[in-house]
């Protein structure tokens, strides 16, 4: 989740530095007329108090309605990223055995595995081969097996 804060701050400083630049500028300027406004007496100088308060007030308003732009922002930000991440990992896997799904893997020597051999070359890689497919499953558990090894083995120190 860190990493995903940091891309999307790099995000904003690139695509949305004057909307973040107008953000801290009327920070800035809302706290300083609070400070302002605190400092004023309401009984004493109630014209200036009032226009202080008014101020501050449209201050707040605007940047509420800034960083509702910001917020609504993120979520698309949120969205693309997601996106770009299932595109790089899974959808690479889709294509992969879209492209590939009559090429074999590699081919078993006759015999070895009887009649499972046909389920090793489904969907539709030649008879006696591994397909595609079957490869990238077995690939993933593999690795789904050597991950909860490793996880296993760091809880355990």
């Amino acid at each position: 989740m860190a990493f995903v804060l940091q891309i999307y701050s790099v995000y904003l400083r690139i695509f949305y530095s004057a909307k973040m630049s107008q953000q801290k500028k009327l920070k800035s300027e809302i706290l300083a007329t609070k400070k302002e406004l605190l400092q004023t007496s309401a009984q004493d100088h109630f014209a200036k108090w009032a226009k202080l308060r008014r101020g501050v007030d449209k201050g707040l308003a605007d940047l509420e309605k800034l960083n509702g732009e910001l917020s609504a922002t993120r979520s698309g930000f949120s969205l693309k990223f997601s996106s770009f991440l299932w595109i790089c990992t899974s959808g690479v896997q889709f294509f992969v055995g879209w492209w590939f799904r009559k090429s074999a893997v590699f081919f078993l020597p006759p015999g070895w595995f009887g009649p499972l051999t046909w389920w090793l070359s489904f969907p539709f890689a030649p008879a006696g081969s591994v397909s595609c497919g079957v490869w990238q499953m077995a690939c993933r558990r593999v690795i789904k097996v050597g991950e909860r090894v490793v996880k296993e083995l760091m809880a355990g120190e």
